[in-house]
């Protein structure tokens, strides 16, 4: 048995989407300042290193159960499950095992994030395996896939010890730049494939979309992201505000990759060959977390509620 394949499956590369928990961790600490400490990094490394086994865990339902339908992908069909390199049967003790492991040491943190990464691993189970399967069903395959994204954003914040919970604003908002995140990717599949019977056998759900009603969907979750994530940073923390030209601006830098020829974002671990976008979407973040951490009062008197 050749172990490459197995290891190929666990998608250890897209173990960076946790880097998605840094700003609960950032905001639960900005909320309160007491929860920062050295015991703090250990726990932050032993939940991201949790996370990373819960999310392989889903990656390698997903090869197994997609096998069928990546056989019929002009690229995923050189995947080691569809080219059959790996035992079905080994495959799902592999994915058993890094649950366990991902849960076990969920278990040395707190019962808060036990249970969030339990929601973690379950989202998967809903997304991939049948008879839900909501991967197959238009628009709930993204509602159901970006769903993660507010759950990463728990892990962080649990990680910290806290047990208090994250603005309900906070959490929407999150969710709808994943669900923008994932329509894009959707997006880019649609125009790479360019062919609606080939992309039908592949995906069900492109049996129902095209680009219009991929480009409205795409439009709603940024729309809803900006709205809710405009009511967090005036109950919460209007310094973010300063902020917004640079979140604009990510926005429709990802649009235009999403359009591009064979786009990235069908491949979001690889999105950093596109060094332009990484270094602006990393000055963003770099100013956002300064922000989260300044004071301005001038800023909340500016825009303080006004009645007439």
């Amino acid at each position: 048995m050749k172990l490459l394949p197995y290891i190929k499956i666990a998608r250890f590369d897209h173990w960076f989407k946790n880097v998605f928990m840094l700003p609960g961790i950032l905001v639960a600490i900005d909320v309160d300042h007491s929860l920062f400490s050295f015991e703090l990094i250990f726990n932050v490394l032993l939940a991201l290193l949790a996370a990373g086994f819960i999310a392989s865990s889903n990656y390698i339902i997903n090869e197994i159960l997609d096998a069928p339908k990546d056989r019929l992908h002009p690229v995923k069909k050189h995947r080691p499950v569809p080219s059959g390199q790996v035992n079905i049967k080994l495959g799902y003790i592999w994915w058993l095992l890094f649950f366990a492991i991902g849960m076990t040491l969920s278990s040395f943190l707190n019962s808060y994030f036990f249970y969030t990464a339990l929601s973690l691993w379950i989202m998967g189970c809903i997304y991939n395996i049948p008879p839900i399967r909501s991967k197959e069903k238009p628009y709930l395959d993204v509602i159901s896939e970006s769903v993660n994204n507010p759950i990463r954003l728990l892990l962080g914040w649990y990680a910290t010890g806290t047990t208090m919970v994250p603005p309900l604003s906070l959490i929407v908002a999150y969710w709808m730049i994943g669900a923008y995140f994932m329509a894009a990717k959707r997006f880019g599949e649609y125009r790479m494939i360019n062919d609606k019977e080939v992309a039908q056998n592949y995906r069900s759900s492109f049996k129902h979309y095209n680009e219009e009603r991929l480009t409205m969907s795409l439009v709603y979750y940024v729309s809803a992201f900006c709205l809710f994530f405009g009511i967090f940073l005036i109950r919460y923390k209007m310094e973010l505000i300063l902020s917004i030209p640079l979140v604009a601006g990510f926005t429709a830098w990802y649009f235009h990759l999403a359009c591009k020829e064979n786009s990235p974002v069908q491949h979001p671990e690889k999105l950093y060959l596109e060094r332009g976008f990484v270094m602006y979407t990393m000055l963003t973040a770099v100013v956002m977390t300064g922000l989260l951490f300044a004071d301005f009062p001038w800023l909340y008197e500016l825009f303080a509620p006004t009645r007439v």
